[in-house]
């Protein structure tokens, strides 16, 4: 059985794409790893490195930033702490030069063009994001390392693939299923966020994993603030403008909100209604995936193109909040509100998918509606079957949705998706606290296995290869960062 931690849904990052960003960096990072420093000392060092993409990461790489991303894994620089306002000159620096240093510390001569191919015609077996190293050295010989980025920013290596690893930690309470979960909450009477929170301890102290949630939640909400105070076109030649700026000024006829705690309190005092609050959550998310697509600091939840649903849903709860007691605090409401949303993330990750290269939009919009869903089902009250069956709901009124970025990019239709993502959880939690769960016709269980059959049954086209949809009706241009 697969251990995934909260820490593993919720990865601080760069965007734009989990897969096709923070996978292939992260890949690439591993693969230095994998050749470690005994080609230098033995006097046998690296002379050259190409990489091959395959399948979607081939198709749509280009628009997602993957070469990019790639050469600055090779060079090892961290996405977590990597600034990204460097993001251009140093990729600008290795295309003119055709040379990068490795974070090896060897130099190579390195041709963006000529050393990342691009095979569109291709596909490896195991996944449709599939990518190939290979180093050669000085005495001739050479070394190729097959990786699948399979979504979330999670990497597997082909050669993981020829057995079933076992899990490196053992929980109290294994979860492999929306059962399994619900048996583990009546027999320990916890809700969902307690059983995370003692499965977490297996990985690490609990104030360990508070603070870093706790800073995940920091990480999404300057993403949210930043991109509510940024202007322009987003890259890439589609020339989209961002609006989540526009929102904010007109939603509080100002821009003079220097701090995030200020703003806050100006949302919550220059406005009231449903339309307000429905034009707040709708910002929230547009401001963190414009922040993705222009290559900003973002969060997987559980992917990056995906990434605003969630802290569009928690901020709406912190800011909009009714019904709750004043013995909860922003702090604890944060955490019971990721712990749940994690959890579901991960029963999705373990029983179908959450790469909408293998799934579709509906793996990765819908995954990210149906764990905001359970998380603010949980904060407003709601029982463990009350999280799960919001969390169904989500799910069910996104099953068959489509991957169909146009140039690429992850823009059109990526970023408004995160809009309605946000507001299908917001309904589900309702429809949720207002119902039975024991009078429910579809279970959580049973929408995880439609999806994954629906995502079988999708044509590739309709699978983050821009061949269909949208994609094709749009034509553009992709222009390089």
């Amino acid at each position: 059985m697969e251990s995934l931690s909260v820490l593993d849904m919720f990865k601080i990052g760069i965007g734009p794409s989990s897969s096709h960003t923070l996978g292939p960096w992260n890949a690439a990072t591993r693969f230095l790893e994998t050749l470690g420093s005994s080609h230098i000392t033995e006097g046998n060092p690296i002379t050259s490195v190409q990489i091959k993409l395959y399948g979607s990461l081939a198709k749509t790489g280009k628009g997602h930033g993957t070469d990019i991303a790639l050469m600055l894994g090779l060079v090892g620089e961290d996405p977590v702490s990597f600034d990204v306002d460097n993001i251009r000159p140093r990729i600008r620096s290795i295309r003119d030069l055709k040379r990068l240093t490795l974070g090896t510390g060897q130099c190579i001569s390195f041709d963006p063009a000529r050393d990342i191919l691009f095979l569109t015609q291709e596909m490896l077996p195991f996944h449709s994001n599939g990518l190939a190293f290979c180093a050669t050295f000085n005495d001739g010989s050479a070394r190729t390392e097959i990786y699948y980025s399979v979504g979330g920013g999670f990497v597997v290596q082909e050669d993981q693939l020829q057995h079933n690893s076992t899990p490196a930690v053992t929980l109290p309470y294994p979860i492999e299923s929306a059962l399994d979960l619900s048996r583990w909450c009546k027999q320990t009477g916890l809700p969902i966020s307690g059983v995370v929170a003692e499965n977490e301890k297996a990985w690490r102290a609990d104030h360990d994993t508070r603070a870093a949630v706790l800073n995940i939640w920091h990480v999404m909400r300057q993403c949210m603030y930043s991109g509510c105070h940024s202007d322009g076109m987003l890259p890439g030649g589609l020339n989209v403008m961002r609006r989540a700026s526009q929102f904010n000024k007109r939603l509080l006829k100002t821009s003079s909100y220097n701090d995030y705690p200020a703003w806050i309190q100006a949302i919550r005092t220059q406005g009231t209604g449903f339309a307000y609050t429905l034009d707040w959550v709708s910002c929230f998310a547009l401001a963190v995936n414009e922040q993705n697509a222009a290559f900003g600091r973002v969060v997987t939840a559980p992917t990056n193109g995906a990434a605003g649903v969630i802290p569009a849903v928690l901020q709406y709860l912190l800011v909009f909040r009714e019904g709750l007691t004043e013995q909860q605090t922003d702090n604890d409401l944060i955490l019971r509100f990721l712990y749940t949303a994690s959890e579901i993330g991960c029963i999705f990750k373990k029983r179908a998918t959450i790469s909408a290269a293998m799934g579709g939009c509906q793996a990765e919009i819908g995954v990210s509606s149906a764990m905001a869903a359970a998380g603010l089902t949980e904060c407003l009250g709601g029982s463990a079957e009350q999280c799960m069956m919001a969390a169904e709901i989500a799910m069910e009124h996104h099953l068959g949705m489509t991957c169909d970025p146009i140039g690429g990019l992850v823009q059109v239709p990526c970023i408004e998706r995160n809009t309605m993502g946000a507001i299908k959880a917001i309904t589900a939690s309702q429809l949720a606290l207002h119902s039975d769960p024991a009078s429910a016709k579809v279970s959580l269980d049973v929408v995880i296995k439609t999806m994954w059959d629906t995502a079988l049954d999708m044509n590739s086209r309709y699978k983050e290869t821009s061949d269909g949809g949208l994609a094709i009706n749009i034509p553009v241009s992709v222009s390089e960062c």
